[in-house]
């Protein structure tokens, strides 16, 4: 009884499989967001590769750009302004960064008790431009600008994916359908998943950003650079890992030669 029963099951499931397999499919529907898409080209960077190391003129210049635009609306939560020493800034500098910052760091009045604001120190992570979540949105049309310390890891493509984003706006093509349009308080963005982005362009001329190291400040320079300073910022320790992966790897190199060697040694004259 078994065995008829399991071979009129095995008929159904040969039968439901070759239906799946010859029934006519729908072709497959071509968005606009497909469409027009466009793929992040990759930008190639001093850190990049398992010896890459970071270039400290362009982290500077990229912090500068960080200051200078990004950091009116887009927090860096996970990094202290001491780390700036990290990229080549000298403790004094670090000290008036921190004294000159645009936003004071939230604090408490210990007087009253009361919430109050003081200037940062080098030991105090980059204040958020805004107060809060409710406050970022309202002064964003109810975007909330994201906090950039790791944003090169939560973004798919890393700094690539940042550079092509500040580079990408481009004018609405004439055959955009209209449902794909953007909205009011959003920018046509071809890079961006479904084209249309709530940050209007933060880099809109050349010379936008003076550097202080004499770099001309193109539109696609200053992209380059602050991507570079946010890959550092997602990893400061990058450099350390890159060595301790040459050390490992020169310590299991000679850890297989002598243990090779050894094993020459002691079955040389034994017979196999």
């Amino acid at each position: 009884m078994v065995r008829p029963i399991a071979f009129l099951a095995g008929l159904v499931f040969v039968a439901a499989l070759l239906v799946a397999i010859l029934m006519p499919r729908e072709a497959a529907t071509v968005t606009a967001a497909h469409k027009f898409h466009v793929e992040a080209e990759h930008l190639a960077l001093a850190s990049d590769g398992p010896l890459g190391r970071f270039d400290r003129q362009q982290l500077q210049r990229g912090f500068q750009v960080y200051k200078e635009v990004c950091s009116a609306c887009h927090s860096m939560r996970y990094v202290a302004f001491r780390d700036l020493e990290q990229i080549g800034f000298t403790k004094p500098e670090v000290k008036a960064i921190a004294n000159q910052w645009a936003t004071e760091v939230p604090s408490i009045n210990p007087e009253t008790g009361e919430p109050a604001t003081r200037t940062a120190t080098p030991a105090d992570h980059f204040p958020s431009p805004y107060a809060n979540e409710v406050a970022a949105r309202a002064a964003n049309n109810n975007a909330l600008p994201p906090d950039l310390s790791l944003i090169t890891k939560a973004r798919e493509g890393g700094a690539s994916y940042v550079h092509a984003l500040l580079t990408g706006y481009r004018d609405v093509p004439a055959d955009l359908p209209k449902d794909a349009r953007p909205a009011p308080n959003l920018h046509y963005n071809p890079v961006y998943a479904n084209l249309n982005v709530a940050m209007p362009p933060p880099l809109v001329a050349d010379g936008q950003v003076s550097y202080a190291d004499g770099t001309k400040s193109s539109v696609d320079q200053m992209a380059k650079d602050v991507s570079a300073f946010l890959v550092w910022t997602a990893e400061p320790r990058l450099e350390d890992r890159h060595r301790t992966g040459v050390a490992v790897l020169i310590f299991l190199l000679i850890a297989t030669t002598l243990g090779y060697l050894s094993y020459r040694n002691i079955w040389a004259d034994k017979k196999h």
